[in-house]
Formats: C-alpha cells, structure tokens, sequence
C-alpha cells in the first residue's frame, strides 16, 4: 500500500447537492491532502450561500461540469435519489472517484451498469456510499463484539428505521421520485448494518406493507415497510422502513445470539448476558450516531491517498442494494424472492 507523504498532490473535490451535500464540505475540509474546488445545486439560492461561506470555490448549477471537470478527482454525490445511478455512472466513467449518498441506484439494471464500470477500472476508484452508523462509537463497539463472539452464535438480526418526517415523502422531492422506495430511501441504512455487524448475507426475502400513514395525499407508495430474510446459515433477519411513525427520527436494533442480546431503543444502548428475570440489563455508554454525516470521508479521503483496498465494502454497497431491491420485488408479488446478488 502507497504510503501519503506530505509532498503528495492535494485531491481536488467535487460536491453535486447542497443539502447533505453541506455535510460533505465539512468532511473534505477536515482533511489536509484535498481541497473542494468546485459545488453545483440546482437552487441558485443556496450556490449564492455557497459564494459566501467558501469564497474562491468554484460554483455551478451544471452536474456535468463538475461529472467531466478532468481536474477533479473525487466527486461527492448527494443529489436526489433517482439522479444517483447515472451521476454515479458518469463519474466513474469520467475516471472519478465516488463518494455518494444512499442509495446508490433504484434498479438492477442500474446497479449492474455501476458494478461492470467499477469493475472495468480494475479496482482503481473508489466508490463508497454514506452509511453513517458504520462510524457511530457504539455500532464500531458492538462489531468488535460480535466478531469476538461475545454475543454466542447470532441467529436474529431485528432493525426498524423510524423516520418520523412524514411530510418530507407528502410534501419534498421525495415525492415526485417514480417508484419511491422507503426500503432503499431508509431502511436501507439497517440492511448495511446488518451486513456490516454480522457478515450474513440473506438468500431469500420477503416483505408486506401499507400507506395509511399517507393516505390522502401525493404520495403514491407504501410509506411503512416490513421484510423478513433468511440467509444460508439459518440467521433471520427483520427490517421495517417506517416513514408514517408518530415518532422522533430514530432507528431501534435488537441482535440476539445464543450468548447474549444486545438492544438499542429509546431506553438506550445495553446488553443481557442472562436469562435470569432478576439480572439487569448492562448499559453501553456509547453513542449510536456519529458526529457529523460527513465523518466517513476522511477515511475515503485516505483510501484514495494511499490506494487501499476498499473493494469489500464496495462490494457490500452492492449486496446492500440487491437486498433491497428483493424486498420490493417480494412487496409486490406477496410471495418470497431469492435475492440476486451480483
């Protein structure tokens, strides 16, 4: 692995969106080998702001300026959803590296496109997707936890993405977004843990769901979603994409292992090592969320310096996305699909 020396060329960046997209600025700016050169949004009132907190940086309303821009070689994609898979194309192709928000596409034909142009550059560029909780303290805690076996042989997985924002499908761009997914708008951030915390990977998913939170409104899709997967170990795990909730944005997560459960809800993080009644639950004081939405960039940021090897996580990006896809998939036929990893 090449080793950053201090006389290395600073990265130049790209960020297309400026509403998460101000999140990555901060990320890029933290770290010393690369500058942001260049914001595009389609809002001429936040490029205006733009002009004014980052004096010198180039802005633009154009995507393709910043996707084809040949002295770039980072590009930071937090535009909607169904403009991800082919911006993230268009830089890929263009030779970029890629840092995006979730999800990176909505289709297996898109994911399929971004898979054979990555692989076409035979590992060279890097392409990541911003699933934050991978950088909270407590989830970094519980996966070394996990992989010590603390927890015994873990046989459920239980994840429920609470969003609690239930205007921002009835009245923002979501929307507008054709064949919205809420599994792949927010529950998608549970399926990444739950490849990420456990290392399973699902063979078969199934899934049902409803739109009565948002009955009566613009929103044509279910806004609460419920999927069941087993994978080929026996490990069964449940997901729900709860968009309607009466609730604060919040997520919940129950892994139970035959020698120990681990809960985090509203209660707090904490661990039950006994079936005892009488034994109390142990509480982790660690945080389940990570700073800012942009603390996974730096470690991008090396990755790019110094050419490590992130390809598995690349690859979990795609699994991520075929779970999800099959969860829809198993939304509309009422039966069980076998999910099609690439």
């Amino acid at each position: 692995m090449k080793k950053r020396t201090s006389s290395m060329k600073r990265l130049r960046v790209g960020i297309i969106g400026l509403g998460v997209g101000e999140k990555h600025i901060g990320g890029y700016l933290r770290h010393p080998g690369c500058e942001v050169a260049v914001l595009c949004d389609l809002s001429g009132e936040k490029l205006a702001r733009a002009r004014e907190r980052y004096p010198g940086v180039r802005v633009t309303r154009e995507a393709g300026e910043v996707l084809e821009d040949p002295s770039l070689q980072i590009v930071s994609i937090a535009t909607y959803d169904d403009a991800h898979a082919g911006q993230v194309l268009q830089a890929l192709q263009a030779g970029k590296h890629v840092f995006v928000e979730k999800p990176l596409c909505q289709t297996a034909d898109q994911l399929r496109e971004i898979r054979d142009a990555w692989r076409a550059r035979g590992g060279s560029l890097k392409l990541a997707c911003n699933f934050v909780l991978r950088e909270a303290p407590l989830y970094r805690w519980l996966r070394d936890r996990l992989n010590e076996g603390a927890f015994g042989r873990i046989y459920a997985f239980d994840g429920e993405y609470l969003y609690g924002r239930l205007q921002k499908i009835t009245d923002g761009w979501r929307r507008d977004v054709p064949e919205y997914s809420v599994m792949q708008g927010g529950g998608i951030h549970l399926i990444d843990l739950m490849l990420w915390l456990t290392g399973e990977r699902p063979r078969t998913a199934m899934a049902a769901g409803n739109r009565i939170c948002s009955e009566g409104t613009a929103f044509r899709y279910p806004d609460y979603v419920a999927s069941l997967m087993q994978s080929g170990s026996g490990v069964v795990s449940r997901i729900t994409a709860n968009f309607g909730c009466v609730h604060r944005h919040q997520h919940v997560l129950r892994i139970y292992g035959t020698g120990g459960t681990f809960f985090y809800d509203d209660a707090g993080p904490r661990t039950h090592g006994s079936r005892d009644p009488e034994a109390p639950a142990t509480p982790v004081d660690l945080s389940p969320f990570p700073g800012t939405r942009g603390d996974l960039i730096p470690a991008f940021v090396d990755a790019v310096l110094t050419d490590k090897d992130i390809s598995a996580g690349t690859q979990m990006i795609f699994d991520g996305i075929a779970i999800s896809l099959a969860c829809d998939r198993a939304l509309q036929s009422g039966g069980q699909e076998m999910i099609e990893y690439l």
